[in-house]
């Protein structure tokens, strides 16, 4: 079969995949539709994604500010409440990209159902868990659920938005996954001083509910390359991202020279060792080792792996600093954040249009300059007694440097690979992210640990500044990797030669 579809392409600009070669999934809603029905499935498309994407994001730390509470009605010890939080990072981070592979082979909007079906009954089954292990088990199945339907939001949206509107609707959608992730704390703190820990949980049953019957009637589906799932790559992928997450996880716990701990680094190294050489020689791995050959995918997605390194652990840390050290509650310290919380917001659309016209490199460059001068801002001026108007700065600087770098970031992954591949980029640009997260958490808190403690505010500030500069250093790598991007002038999604035993028909 030979690329026979790729004369449509101007008409729908939406780069719609079917892999499949059959009549009935050759011929999709995107490629038949008005224009006018066009239009309003990318605005449902926006809708839904978002809106599934932000439930996904916001549970990676919105329990932090509840632990309090929650070991206070169901028990546990303080190892129990840990996995709590780590429980849905592990399964969430392991299984994202084989979330991906299942989309692209059975179905995009099919499985992102599922997942998002799995995730709203996990759930509920956590805000009703009469115990500390039932609540860990229940944020464990949330996890899969997650890893299922996030990488899918990005692949459905890139497929529904015309080429030349992409930008936009990515800077929407990364606007609301940047406010997820920045006001994980501040809605966790919120629902548990004002009504329950377990609204945490409720929050998300009401939204999947709506979700899925408009993912069904406003989604069109789409496949990927149709091949067979790559078992070998899975379970090479899913055991080494495991083997170093939960050692990420438990580093400062059990202690990095523990057994557990050097077994799972040392594991998980060999076996993502043994991915990338089967990734190089099979037929059609699981992800395409000569993916990364490309100086944009790869320099994006070590940005991003950076970036969330710098971000996840600086927000964990200056979460607890505004509410141990300043004395805020909860909602106080989630207000006097919204200069950094509520920027993408305001930012992000205007990021998205503006990558559109001159490209993603300066954006997300900029973008991730600014956030590094934000938390060395934060650094500088760090004291027990530090006043709001000093932190102002630096909270405007961090999030009008976040908000710059999530919609160009989505963009510039999912341009640098061809449609069929969009699912897998996704997914693994994903879980490199969610491994920054778990990097960030467990570096950020061990410089922490090093330096201070929980023993008085000057000790939380003496260890607090020191992880800060760690933040601020590892963002200021990731704007030297967004530096060696391709010079990018449109939004396009770039030619690439085609791969001699892969069989395309872009939509």
């Amino acid at each position: 079969m030979s690329e026979q579809g790729t004369s449509s392409q101007g008409t729908s600009g939406r780069g719609a995949v079917d892999e499949q070669g059959t009549a009935g999934r050759g011929t999709t809603e995107q490629e038949t539709g008005t224009g006018e029905a066009r239009r309003g499935g990318a605005a449902w498309a926006l809708v839904i994604t978002s809106v599934a994407g932000f439930m996904a994001a916001l549970d990676n730390l919105v329990v932090t500010t509840a632990l309090p509470s929650i070991r206070k009605d169901l028990g546990g010890a303080l190892d129990d409440l840990e996995w709590t939080v780590s429980a849905y990072t592990l399964t969430f981070a392991v299984l994202l990209m084989f979330g991906a592979a299942l989309g692209d082979r059975f179905g995009r909007r099919k499985l992102f159902m599922t997942g998002l079906t799995i995730f709203t009954g996990a759930s509920a089954a956590a805000a009703l868990a009469p115990g500390i292990q039932g609540l860990v088990a229940a944020r464990a199945v949330q996890g899969v659920g997650a890893a299922i339907m996030m990488p899918l939001t990005l692949t459905l949206l890139t497929a529904a938005v015309p080429a030349a509107k992409r930008g936009m609707a990515y800077g929407i959608w990364g606007a609301v996954n940047g406010l997820a992730v920045a006001s994980g704390p501040l809605i966790g703190g919120a629902l548990t001083e004002h009504f329950s820990w377990q609204w945490i949980f409720w929050l998300n049953v009401p939204l999947g509910v709506l979700a899925l019957p408009l993912a069904r009637l406003r989604l069109s589906e789409s496949y990927g390359s149709g091949a067979r799932l790559d078992v070998v790559g899975t379970v090479l992928a899913s055991g080494g991202l495991f083997g170093i997450v939960y050692s990420l996880i438990r580093g400062n716990i059990d202690g990095w020279t523990s057994s557990t701990v050097l077994a799972g680094l040392v594991v998980g190294t060999l076996l993502l060792g043994a991915f990338v050489r089967h990734g190089m020689r099979a037929e059609a791995p699981l992800l395409p080792m000569r993916l990364f050959r490309n100086r944009g995918f790869s320099a994006i997605n070590l940005a991003s792996l950076l970036m969330y390194v710098g971000m996840f652990g600086s927000i964990f840390l200056l979460s607890q600093f505004l509410q141990g050290v300043l004395g805020y509650s909860p909602t106080e310290a989630g207000l006097r954040m919204l200069p950094w919380t509520g920027m993408p917001l305001l930012v992000a659309p205007v990021a998205g249009i503006l990558s559109d016209r001159i490209g993603g490199k300066p954006v997300v460059a900029a973008g991730l300059a600014l956030q590094s001068l934000g938390l060395a801002w934060f650094a500088v001026i760090m004291s027990p007694t530090v006043s709001y108007a000093a932190q102002l700065p630096a909270l405007i600087a961090g999030g009008t440097g976040m908000a710059l770098y999530f919609a160009p970031a989505a963009n510039l992954v999912m341009s640098s690979v061809r449609p069929a591949e969009q699912g897998i980029a996704s997914g693994a640009n994903n879980a490199l992210r969610e491994v920054g997260g778990s990097l960030g958490v467990a570096v950020l808190a061990a410089v922490f640990s090093a330096q201070g403690g929980y023993s008085s505010g000057q000790a939380f500030t003496d260890g607090l500044r020191p992880a800060l500069w760690a933040g601020a250093a590892a963002v200021a790598l990731a704007a030297a990797s967004a530096l060696c991007l391709p010079r990018r002038t449109t939004a396009a999604p770039v030619e690439v030669p085609r791969a001699a035993r892969e069989d395309v028909l872009v939509g």
